[in-house]
């Protein structure tokens, strides 16, 4: 009997912390989908479990705070570590400690990722108190990667949530003050400097590098977790910074597009699962006789 298989690289373990919105392809639900899709293995550890993201109303929410810490010991007792740690969405102020906890379990040489999910067009989330902006600023300090949106670069710099970059020069001295105040590398996602496209600006070394794509109309819940997994499914392949947010940032076009062409509110986010094939990473073929 002659049995196919694959070779594939020691698989990677993330542990995700984010809220579960059940409906609306939003946080964990489209984040353990892609990093599974591109061959690691995601751990998901929800911050708290929402009927629908919040952007559709009247959401119900069950808060898991009290059940963060726990959880984490028990990974410590059975000695896990990870090869990264990702956040992002955050409720509370405790929640961010328990993240910072969860840190200790990143693995030697591995990654922690950081976004920090504060505010978007220019306005701070109504759930965020100017004592959890501060202790997000304190959480990237301690993050390898950080990957905020221009509202969310305004107050990491103390700036005003408004605050505008107006072209490429002012992007590369908003990433290299972020790089200098949290000694991180930045994605700067959702710059807006032509009326044509949307940028993405990429430091690594202090060295700012831009990633361009069309701008595609209409609002999708979630494509910022997407993005990211994708950038973060794609450094732990081995790829660069500036390819791992190119191919990110392709990935989410292509979910917009093709989601745009089904006509179905936007609401329920982008229909990322028919292209997770493109993410899956090649497999060597080998036989086996038994």
């Amino acid at each position: 009997m002659t049995d196919s298989y694959t070779i594939s690289p020691l698989q990677k373990k993330i542990l995700a912390l984010h809220d579960l919105s059940c409906f609306g392809r939003s946080s964990l639900v489209p984040i353990t989908a892609v990093l599974s899709a591109m061959g690691h293995q995601c751990v998901p550890l929800p911050t708290a479990v929402f009927s629908t993201h919040t952007a559709i109303d009247g959401w119900v929410c069950a808060d898991l705070t009290r059940s963060l810490h726990p959880m984490l010991v028990h990974f410590q007792e059975l000695g896990l570590t990870f090869e990264a740690v990702y956040s992002g969405f955050l409720g509370s102020a405790l929640q961010i400690d328990c993240v910072a906890e969860a840190a200790q379990c990143k693995a030697a040489g591995g990654l922690f990722l950081v976004d920090p999910v504060m505010g978007d067009n220019g306005e701070v989330y109504a759930t965020y108190t100017p004592e959890m902006t501060a202790r997000m600023g304190e959480l990237c300090a301690r993050a390898d990667l950080i990957t905020p949106n221009v509202t969310e670069a305004a107050i990491l710099l103390g700036k005003r949530p408004d605050a505008a970059v107006r072209d490429a020069e002012e992007a590369a001295d908003w990433c290299a003050a972020l790089h200098e105040r949290y000694h991180a590398q930045i994605v700067l996602t959702g710059l807006e400097l032509s009326p044509e496209e949307i940028t993405v600006a990429c430091c690594a070394d202090g060295n700012t590098a831009y990633i361009r794509h069309a701008r595609l109309g209409g609002f999708y819940p979630g494509t910022g977790d997407i993005f990211a997994s994708v950038l973060l499914g794609s450094l732990l392949g081995g790829s660069s910074l500036t390819d791992s947010a190119a191919k990110a940032g392709a990935f989410v076009c292509a979910c917009i597009g093709y989601t745009a062409a089904q006509h179905t509110d936007p609401m329920h986010g982008v229909q990322f699962e028919p292209l997770l094939g493109r993410l899956c990473p090649p497999q060597e073929s080998k036989t086996a006789h038994q």
